[in-house]
């Protein structure tokens, strides 16, 4: 299936959208899932806010939201779902920890697909698999480049 890129209400431009897809790709293969229709959202703080507002009923920003539209098809997973990240938050959690803003947004990227292929991150127990799946991919997409 595939793997599309969109903005909302922002001018930034993403770039390396064929390896982040192949990356991707590699992930969902390995957590044995199939890729399915993802929808990679870049947005506003504005955008994020509303969205927040409007379907979590949350009246706060954050760097992503994942909605997940996945299915199970002939006993395999169909990963299928959008991820909205907001583009701001995402350049202000990169100045707070320290890393890079196009290490922060892959982190940001493979934890929505995390989401979608079943991880939780709302326990701490869960936070350190999280972050332990993200950094392993992480890994991946540097071998890849």
């Amino acid at each position: 299936m595939a793997i599309t890129y969109h903005t909302e209400k922002t001018g930034f431009a993403y770039k390396g959208r064929r390896l982040t897809s192949r990356w991707l790709g590699k992930v969902i293969e390995a957590e044995g899932g199939v890729l399915g229709e993802i929808n990679i959202a870049f947005c506003s703080d504005d955008y994020m806010l509303q969205t927040n507002r409007q379907f979590l009923d949350h009246d706060y920003l954050t760097d992503i939201i994942t909605f997940d539209y996945c299915q199970e098809h002939g006993g395999k997973r169909i990963i299928s779902g959008d991820l909205a990240i907001g583009v701001d938050c995402v350049r202000d959690n990169a100045a707070l920890f320290g890393t890079g803003f196009d290490r922060e947004l892959k982190r940001v990227i493979v934890h929505g697909v995390l989401h979608l292929l079943g991880y939780k991150d709302k326990k701490e127990a869960e936070q350190a698999v999280m972050r332990g799946k993200e950094d392993h991919y992480l890994c991946l997409l540097d071998n890849m480049a």
